[in-house]
């Protein structure tokens, strides 16, 4: 039998790691060779489509001044992926806010830097109040046409991938390994598991709490989605001294304060994961219940309380430390 493989590397500013059990068929790579060919096309998603390399893909579209754009599969999908978020979250999940993110002071990539205090700044912050959605909507006038392999936008209005670009990429690596018997591609904390092994031998998966990073629960996960956000790891202090961080209200263009500072979802698949922690984290507690009522999932409050959601109360205990036997 193969030895599976369990594979740690840096892509999309965050750690990814990748475990691929033994192959169903014969015919399929090894699980370290499988594994190989998911990270490079890992590393090769993520510079096509950064934000912060003036090569890619994404930045080509965002500065061409023309209303219609040629774009590659890979752009189109993740362009459609970005407006399926904001369609799905009623406009809280913009991939239009490019111009704001900046203002806010996240214009470069954050590797490498040392979060600012997440304690600190929710000493420092203004009165919670949940996200609304931007009254311009420049997301609604975003369309990918998939006949003409082009993206439509009115010159000007730059698109970010990256707010559910991680999901994505998971979601695709879970389809290319769907000959595997376990498998798990964790994306910075978007993650997709699956095959027929975890029917029989369910994953464990540990979520951490934002503030202590101590383990708050642990989710045995038979496939689909989970995905992990928090206030935690992209926080930084502005040149006047304020707090920001990388989840805007898409209303004032500035960052949230909802009262909460860490979500947890299970769904699907780990895009749809994705979108809901973001939900959740946008819209406080009461439109966070609502959010996660149908997969389950958790929420860290301002005060550091951990409440279970939808179909996880009741249940034993969380945390994001993947075992089993690959693990």
């Amino acid at each position: 039998m193969s030895a599976p493989c369990d594979m740690v590397f840096r892509s999309m500013g965050s750690d990814i790691r990748l475990i691929v059990e033994a192959p169903l068929l014969g015919r399929l790579p090894v699980p370290h060779e499988a594994a190989e060919a998911q990270r490079r096309y890992i590393e090769d998603f993520a510079m096509r489509l950064s934000r912060f390399r003036q090569d890619s893909e994404l930045c080509a579209l965002n500065r061409d001044p023309r209303e219609e754009v040629p774009a590659s599969i890979l752009l189109r999908t993740a362009v459609s992926a970005g407006l399926w978020a904001a369609r799905r979250s009623g406009g809280l999940v913009d991939p239009t806010l490019v111009e704001e993110i900046e203002s806010v002071g996240y214009e470069d990539s954050q590797e490498g830097r040392s979060p600012a205090s997440l304690a600190q700044a929710l000493d420092a912050a203004p009165v919670l109040r949940p996200a609304q959605p931007s009254p311009r909507a420049r997301w609604r006038r975003v369309e990918v046409d998939d006949e003409r392999g082009t993206v439509r936008r009115p010159p000007g209005v730059r698109i970010d991938t990256g707010g559910t670009g991680k999901g994505l990429a998971a979601d695709a690596v879970a389809h290319r390994l769907r000959g595997y018997t376990r498998f798990v591609v964790d994306c910075g904390g978007d993650i997709a598991i699956g095959g027929v092994g975890c029917q029989t031998q369910p994953l464990e998966i540990e979520v951490e709490h934002p503030l202590t990073c101590e383990c708050i629960h642990t989710l045995r996960v038979e496939g689909g989605g989970v995905a992990t956000s928090g206030l935690n790891v992209r926080i930084w202090r502005r040149p006047d001294g304020s707090f920001a961080h990388h989840l805007l209200d898409p209303a004032s263009g500035q960052p949230v304060w909802s009262g909460l500072i860490g979500a947890t979802a299970m769904a699907p698949s780990a895009l749809e994961a994705e979108t809901l922690t973001k939900i959740a984290l946008l819209t406080g507690p009461m439109g966070a219940r609502r959010a996660l009522a149908e997969h389950g999932g958790l929420i860290v409050h301002n005060d550091g309380e951990v409440e279970l959601l939808g179909p996880l109360v009741g249940r034993s205990k969380i945390s994001l430390h993947l075992s089993g036997s690959a693990a």
